[in-house]
């Protein structure tokens, strides 16, 4: 089969893809090229700092073997089902709490619907390390938050290294990335296709299960991919909700190694390991929707 000729058109974009293109080069793969080095590199002996191995042909595996092996079968396996634990649960909230609002905003917002997006998108004029900070302060013994739990006779300790604390601080920092995506898809929905499920005998419920929520997975599935991406490399949140060993994430791991502790090998295979997972569910995702768009230009 002959290859299509290359239009004028396809130059055009190529031309002004390059940048894009050079910007990610840049800016992802040279630092991840980096990390690897790092990872499959040496311990500087007097310093005890890292000393990258720039050359792939004298790499050495070794850290990254045994660090595999903790996690396999050692005390990085705990840290890494805490992480998907806390992440899965996170995630399954925040549904429960963005769903809902996102099916409003998108069905039943009318007139209010710029408003109340407006105070969607707000969150996000601040930064996350000083909502987690306000989070702390409420949460605090003497905290007005605590205090107003304990009028509904939640009466405990929140910031005593609780997973609890963790998984709604995750739940709080990010549920925005999850209610604006699913809004975008909802608002695309034909809601004549409920209509019609509806004329047709079905109850509310019904066309909702089974007409609504369908047409509404790609907005689900780009949600928690975007929740899942920052959470699984979060260190913020648990350092400042809980700083307790039972509650460490792999993200703690990482930042404990690199920047506090004398083994930034270990810290930089984490980080491949890290980057595969999310490379994983990254790939998941693009596989789904290339299938979708697929299905609709049959």
């Amino acid at each position: 089969m002959n290859a299509q000729p290359i239009t004028h058109r396809d130059r055009v974009w190529r031309v002004i893809a390059t940048p894009g293109i050079a910007w990610l080069v840049a800016l992802f793969v040279v630092p991840f090229y980096a990390v690897a080095c790092v990872a499959f590199g040496r311990i500087d002996p007097i310093f005890r700092s890292a000393a990258p191995e720039w050359n792939p042909l004298a790499w050495d595996a070794t850290t990254a073997v045994g660090v595999l092996g903790d996690i396999s079968n050692g005390p990085l396996r705990g840290v890494l089902l805490r992480t998907v634990v806390f992440v899965v649960v996170a995630v399954l909230i925040s549904f429960i709490i963005g769903y809902p609002v996102a099916y409003y905003l998108a069905r039943h917002a009318g007139r209010r619907r710029t408003l109340l997006l407006a105070l969607v998108v707000l969150p996000f004029w601040v930064s996350y390390l000083m909502r987690m900070l306000a989070w702390v302060n409420l949460l605090q013994p003497d905290g007005f938050g605590s205090r107003a739990l304990r009028l509904i006779g939640l009466d405990r300790v929140w910031l005593d290294g609780s997973a609890t604390t963790v998984v709604l601080g995750l739940v709080y920092g990010y549920v925005p990335f999850l209610i604006l995506p699913l809004y975008a898809t909802l608002e695309r929905i034909d809601w004549r296709l409920v209509d019609a499920a509806r004329d047709l005998g079905a109850s509310s419920r019904q066309a909702f299960w089974r007409v609504t929520l369908p047409l509404s997975k790609p907005g689900i599935a780009a949600g928690a991919l975007l929740l899942a991406l920052p959470m699984l490399g979060d260190y913020y949140t648990n350092d400042l909700l809980s700083r307790s060993p039972n509650t460490e994430m792999l993200g703690n791991q990482i930042d404990f190694f690199l920047n506090a502790g004398t083994q930034p090998q270990r810290g930089a295979t984490l980080v491949l390991v890290l980057a595969l997972m999310l490379a994983v569910g990254a790939s998941w995702y693009v596989r789904s929707v290339v299938r979708q768009v697929a299905e609709a230009t049959r």
